[in-house]
C-alpha cells in the first residue's frame, strides 16, 4: 500500500484511535517567529536545554517545533494540555510517555527532516517512522556498503544510476524506522537485516539469526512527494493505516 499525497487527510481535534488502527501525522516545521516562543513555552526543562545544544539556529527552531507539535498531537488523544505532558526514555533513547499518561496504552514515535516532521501513534503496539531529506550530496554508494546488508548492496547496485539515490533512501527509511520500532538503538547492527528498495514494497525480509520477526513486525511505505522518503515499522499485521496532514499549528494552550 503506497500513499501519495492525495490520501494525507486534514487531522480532526479529536481522533479515535482503535487497537486495530495506526495513525501516521505529518506536519511544517519552518513556522512564524512569534509562533516559536509559543511551542517552546510547551517544552519541558530538559527538552529546552536539548534545543539549545543545536548550532544552527535552524535546525535548533525545527527541533523545538518538533517536539511541541508531538505534544500538540497526543494532547489530542489524551485530552491533558500539552505542556502538562511528561517523557521517559529507554537506554537508548526511545520516548515513552509518564506521569498521568503512563498508562494509557498509547505508543509513539517520531522523526523529523528537511523542515517536515513524520509522527506514528498507536495503542499497545509498538511503533517506528523514520523521515529524510532526499540530499543529492549523500554518497550513496560508499554509505550502502559501510551500513546495508550485502544483499541490499547487491540490489543497489544493480539498478540503473537514476534510481539509486532514491531506493538508497527508502532503504534507509525502513531500516531506521525497524530499528527505531525495536527501541534497541543500533546495539541491531544495520547489517544483521535487510528491507527492500523499491517503491510502496516495503517488507521487512531477513533478519540475521531472528526469522520470527519477519512476521512480527509490517513495514509501511510512506509517500510524500518525490523529495522525501519515509517509512513506518509497527508490530503486527492486523492493522490499518490512516495519515493525517496538521495543516493549522494551533491550539497551544498551555
Amino acid at each position: 500500500m503506497n500513499f501519495d499525497a492525495t490520501s494525507w487527510l486534514v487531522a480532526p481535534e479529536r481522533p479515535c484511535l482503535n487497537h486495530n488502527e495506526v495513525h501516521i501525522w505529518r506536519a511544517v516545521l519552518d513556522q512564524p517567529l512569534e509562533s516559536i516562543r509559543d511551542f517552546e513555552r510547551l517544552l519541558a526543562e530538559d527538552e529546552r536545554g536539548r534545543a539549545d545544544r543545536y548550532h544552527f539556529q535552524r535546525d535548533r527552531t525545527h527541533f523545538i517545533v518538533a517536539r511541541a507539535v508531538l505534544r500538540l498531537i497526543l494532547s489530542r488523544y489524551l485530552g491533558i494540555a500539552p505542556a502538562h505532558l511528561c517523557f521517559r526514555y529507554s537506554a537508548f533513547g526511545k520516548p515513552a510517555l509518564a506521569g498521568e499518561a503512563a498508562g494509557t496504552e498509547l505508543r509513539f514515535n517520531l522523526s523529523h527532516s528537511g523542515g517536515m516532521a513524520l509522527y506514528g501513534v498507536t495503542r499497545r503496539r509498538e511503533i517506528g517512522v523514520d523521515l529524510e531529506y532526499i540530499r543529492e550530496d549523500v554518497e550513496v554508494e560508499e554509505i550502502a556498503c559501510r551500513f546495508f546488508a550485502r544483499s541490499e548492496v547487491e540490489r543497489l547496485l544493480e539498478l540503473p544510476p537514476a534510481t539509486q539515490r532514491r531506493a538508497f533512501f527508502n532503504c534507509w527509511t525502513r531500516k531506521e524506522a525497524y530499528i527505531k520500532a525495536r527501541g534497541e538503538g543500533l546495539s541491531l547492527p544495520l547489517t544483521k537485516f535487510s528491507v527492500s528498495l523499491s517503491p510502496g514494497a516495503a517488507a521487512l525480509l531477513v533478519v540475521q539469526d531472528e526469522p520470527e520477526e519477519s512476521t512480527r513486525w509490517r513495514l509501511q511505505d510512506l509517500s510524500f512527494n518525490s523529495h522525501y522518503a519515509a517509512a513506518a515499522a509497527v508490530e503486527g499485521n492486523n492493522w490499518r493505516l490512516t495519515c493525517w496532514h496538521l495543516a493549522a499549528l494551533e491550539g497551544c494552550d498551555q
